[in-house]
């Protein structure tokens, strides 16, 4: 039987004002053997998958070292969904993922340290920062735009890239609205 293959991904992290980060994650296969599709007719071996994915995912946080503020955050693993976009070929896994950290009025920092790796296919980056928070700078290892009046950052990784080691934005919070 042929192997998922990884196609793209996407990340969203949503920065609430009370400092919690909302991440979703979608990763897109390409699933020729249709190993996804047919887990959805047994309970118990999609139950066994949606687990096993989510033990991966945490593992892989784990080695991440994640900051807000210079503090260690602890993302973890809250849900897990597989599904497909019209085709039983072309299937979806989607995480969700939450840490926080303390934000204060001011200059704000979100940090995550990782292993250097290369992307093995293209994948989009969104952060959604609160109404009252704009981005001032940020090192992703890629070109970024800034959009919104600074509330969203946004950037694209060619499969390819060499990513990782380090990542940071900092951004600034005004009054509260």
């Amino acid at each position: 039987m042929s192997e998922p293959i990884p196609l793209y991904a996407q990340g969203f992290f949503h920065l609430r004002a009370d400092g919690l980060v909302d991440q979703i994650v979608v990763f897109d296969y390409y699933d020729p053997g249709n190993y996804y599709y047919k887990l959805m007719k047994d309970f118990t071996k999609l139950d066994k998958e949606l687990e096993r994915l989510r033990n991966n995912m945490q593992y892989f946080l784990d080695q991440e070292r994640v900051l807000i503020n210079g503090e260690d955050t602890n993302p973890r693993v809250k849900h897990v969904e597989i599904g497909f976009r019209g085709r039983k070929d072309l299937a979806y896994i989607m995480f969700i993922i939450n840490f926080s950290g303390k934000i204060f009025e001011g200059i704000n920092t979100y940090e995550n340290i990782y292993e250097e790796e290369e992307a093995e296919y293209d994948y989009t980056v969104y952060w959604l920062f609160p109404v009252n928070a704009k981005v001032i700078e940020a090192d992703v290892g890629v070109k970024y735009k800034v959009y919104n009046e600074g509330r969203i950052l946004y950037f694209k990784v060619p499969k390819g890239t060499r990513v990782g080691g380090y990542e940071r934005i900092v951004f600034e919070v005004y009054d509260s609205v």
